[in-house]
């Protein structure tokens, strides 16, 4: 009844923006798990190991900044709508491209072509999101939109439940390569944000104004990229390898594997919405720091579980608490970045963190792998250092909880706390 009545409060148009952009990141992160999930299967086929194709989710990683950099100035110079169309076509049709893929090499050339244009999509997706919508319940709704990274993870799991013995790998990428479909539901019932159609002007597709603007608040800049950094070594740490985890280190056939990111991805879901609605109490920082904590007592029962029940509990409550933090990400990032460059800096400081980050998989899959696919250890020890980081990185920022998001208005100068 409380989604409801949020929902109940906005127009049709901001409906269609809000439902655009999760779809959108939903869909991103779908293409982006499949891969995720056939990590195993790929290095069977092309007789590797599993730590040579996670490479893939480095260069992925890796150009994600590129593609922030690229779509964020072209969204401020073009309008959210219009560039939005053109990331969403774009990462679809680079998935597809993938299913063809003939060997290892081609293949980790494709993930980083997707990379760029994955790395569009979350700026641009939210910035039409969030001028869009009201102030109020701002909180629950970036709950809700982060959490459109962990339906995409819960897509591709029940895909891969459903499809993945009888289509195998090659077959997933081509049917999550339907996330192009999404750009007639833009076209055709999406509005472009009205902050960016009221600030409109020549002089803001000027690329040295929105460099110049950059610049200018680079301390913000600067702290968000290692706040994000913490964000993605948090996210990436705890779920890229976690199949891998269960296939190598307790044998569970993949159908099993998927039953359990099944569960997972249903904490994190709920796990998103509490956690972004509550910060509307309690603030942006307070409740960060409150999920990020409560994941260490989770550790344990994540990684050191041996029954199958028991294991899925741990994996539902991790990512209770990874995602909560992670749900109020969209409104903390936008409401701390200044009006003018509001499509390009949270994207990019966003990406540029996944690129401090983009290295986790491989390095966690080499010592797993060179110690008896011992993943375990290396899962646990990555999440205590985190989640201390992370703790103590948000703890030491600021917030700008529920201030107007206007494009060409000044930046709150005295954010409250």
């Amino acid at each position: 009844m409380v989604v409801i009545g949020y929902f109940r409060m906005l127009t049709r148009p901001q409906l269609h923006a809000y439902f655009a952009a999760l779809g959108g990141w939903s869909l991103d992160a779908l293409d982006f798990f499949v891969f995720v999930i056939s990590l195993t299967a790929i290095s069977s086929e092309f007789h590797t190991t599993v730590k040579a194709v996670s490479e893939g989710v480095f260069l992925t990683l890796a150009c994600r900044p590129i593609g922030a950099l690229v779509f964020g100035w072209l969204a401020e110079k073009y309008g959210r709508r219009p560039i939005l169309m053109v990331n969403v076509v774009s990462f679809s049709v680079i998935q597809l491209a993938t299913a063809f893929a003939p060997d290892l090499a081609t293949l980790l050339a494709l993930r980083a072509l997707f990379g760029f244009a994955m790395g569009g999509e979350w700026g641009v997706g939210a910035a039409l999101a969030l001028e869009t919508l009201p102030a109020r319940g701002r909180g629950f709704f970036s709950g809700l939109l982060q959490e459109g990274y962990v339906i995409g993870y819960l897509l591709a799991s029940v895909l891969s439940w459903l499809l993945f013995a009888r289509v195998g790998w090659r077959g997933m990428f081509i049917i999550s390569s339907a996330s192009a479909f999404l750009v007639l539901y833009i076209r055709l019932g999406v509005q472009e944000s009205p902050a960016w159609t009221a600030g409109k002007a020549p002089h803001r597709a000027s690329a040295a104004e929105l460099w110049g603007a950059v610049t200018h608040y680079f301390p913000t800049l600067l702290y968000l990229v290692v706040l994000m950094a913490c964000f993605n070594a948090f996210s990436h740490g705890s779920q890229d390898l976690y199949r891998a985890f269960l296939e190598k280190q307790h044998g569970f056939p993949g159908r099993t594997s998927d039953t359990i990111l099944i569960i997972m991805n249903v904490g994190a879901l709920l796990g998103g919405m509490c956690f972004g609605a509550l910060s509307e109490r309690l603030g942006r920082r307070r409740a960060i720091v409150l999920a990020a904590a409560l994941s260490l007592p989770m550790i344990p029962l994540w990684a050191y579980s041996q029954t199958l029940v028991m294991l899925a509990v741990g994996a539902f409550l991790m990512q209770f608490m990874v995602q909560g933090a992670w749900g109020i990400v969209p409104a903390h990032l936008n409401e701390l970045s200044p009006s003018a460059v509001r499509a390009i800096l949270p994207g990019a400081a966003y990406q540029l963190g996944n690129l401090a980050a983009s290295r986790m998989a491989p390095i966690q899959a080499g010592y797993a792998e060179a110690h008896g696919n011992n993943y375990a250890f290396v899962l646990a020890v990555t999440m205590v250092v985190v989640a201390l980081a992370l703790v103590l990185v948000t703890w030491l920022g600021r917030e700008a909880r529920a201030v107007e998001l206007k494009v060409g208005a000044a930046a709150p100068a005295t954010p409250a706390s």
